[in-house]
């Protein structure tokens, strides 16, 4: 019997990995355990709740205003232990957060075997996103399987020269994740409020972003709200305390822009397949979002996620206000480039991702 572990920290990862653990639970001949970091807490039991799933091992690392130093040695520290009672053969990450980072070290350190969920994403920038490409890239130099959402994401790493035969194209298990969370009866209190409006989501926290880029941001969207009386906002505000200083100081008491805590996985995807159109500076919303049919301006200077450029869903604005402003009004005003972005194929995978991955590791391809 193959014996499987399956480490994460943050919300971003695990709506991408439950739906994993899920289709691994229900095949035969293979155990499999969760640990879950804790990098993000509250955010993080949200989505294990909304998957019931029940975690194995809790390293529970948080701690208020953590520097990537404590993230990462307190991961390492802790994982030693768990990895060496567990013995698993493989050992499968996500990404590129900080908790993928320390994991994977400790397995390479232990000589454990990594599968590499999310593979390959590159924007060959070290510094952005930060410090996210350097995690990505790193895992990638350790990793036994690399499974790539997209045939570009495959042909980085061969450029890389990591083997061919362990890299597989999967698509992204983010999208596996909507075929749960989407639900066509969905009723909210915000989108009660929303109602009758051209209602845009926000997300906005990237540590690269925040201070006068995050202000600019801000500032774009206060205008376009100032202009545009049938705008509203919903802006599912990040638990950094920075970020919502920021928002508050630009925002003020504007009525049509509601900043609203964190949302459960259920009830932000199904925010999202209701909105107008999508602001972020998030990775996985730029995947999300085409798959309901909803464009995307992308608040950052590079994304690692260039096939929604390709495909036309997605739109690199970068942090500049006036960019910004100029972007979400063209949308708003201009009905064919609109429809064109919401028509859109999108490039990341039809929702069969986890399946494809468990063939793999259980030899089922």
């Amino acid at each position: 019997m193959k014996n499987i572990m399956i480490v994460f920290g943050t919300r971003p990862e695990a709506i991408k990995m439950c739906p994993l653990i899920k289709e691994l639970k229900g095949r035969k001949n293979v155990r499999i355990s969760v640990c879950v970091t804790g990098q993000h807490r509250k955010m993080l039991d949200q989505v294990l709740k909304a998957f019931e799933v029940i975690p194995d091992y809790d390293l529970s690392i948080m701690q208020e205003k953590q520097t990537l130093f404590e993230i990462t040695t307190n991961i390492l520290n802790k994982m030693k232990a768990i990895l060496e009672q567990e013995h698993p053969d493989l050992v499968l990450v996500h990404g590129d957060t900080t908790t993928t980072f320390t994991a994977a070290l400790a397995c390479f350190y232990l000589q454990i075997p990594i599968g590499h969920v999310e593979a390959g994403l590159r924007t060959y920038d070290i510094n952005a996103p930060y410090p996210e490409e350097y995690n990505r890239q790193a895992v990638s130099i350790v990793a036994s399987y690399h499974f790539a959402p997209t045939e570009r994401a495959k042909q980085n790493l061969i450029r890389e020269g990591k083997a061919a035969e362990k890299i597989y194209v999967t698509g992204n298990t983010g999208i596996d994740a909507l075929k749960t969370t989407i639900r066509e009866d969905y009723n909210h209190e915000e989108l009660s409020w929303a109602s009758g409006s051209k209602m845009i989501l926000l997300t906005a926290h990237r540590r690269e972003n925040i201070g006068e880029p995050m202000q600019q941001i801000f500032r774009a969207i206060k205008r376009i709200i100032e202009e545009n009386p049938e705008v509203k906002v919903i802006y599912p505000i990040h638990l950094n305390p920075l970020v919502r200083q920021i928002a508050r100081s630009v925002f003020g008491d504007e009525e049509r822009i509601h900043l609203i805590e964190p949302l459960e996985v259920l009830d932000f995807h199904n925010i999202l397949a209701r909105a107008y159109l999508v602001l972020t500076d998030s990775g996985g919303i730029q995947e999300e979002a085409p798959s309901l049919g909803k464009p995307v301006l992308v608040l950052r200077d590079t994304t690692e996620r260039p096939e929604g450029i390709a495909a036309g869903t997605l739109c690199l604005v970068g942090t500049k206000e006036e960019n910004i402003y100029r972007s979400i009004r063209k949308l708003l005003n201009d009905e064919d480039t609109y429809e064109e972005m919401c028509k859109a194929s999108n490039p990341y995978g039809d929702g069969f991702a986890s399946k494809r991955i468990a063939d793999i590791l259980l030899g089922d391809e």
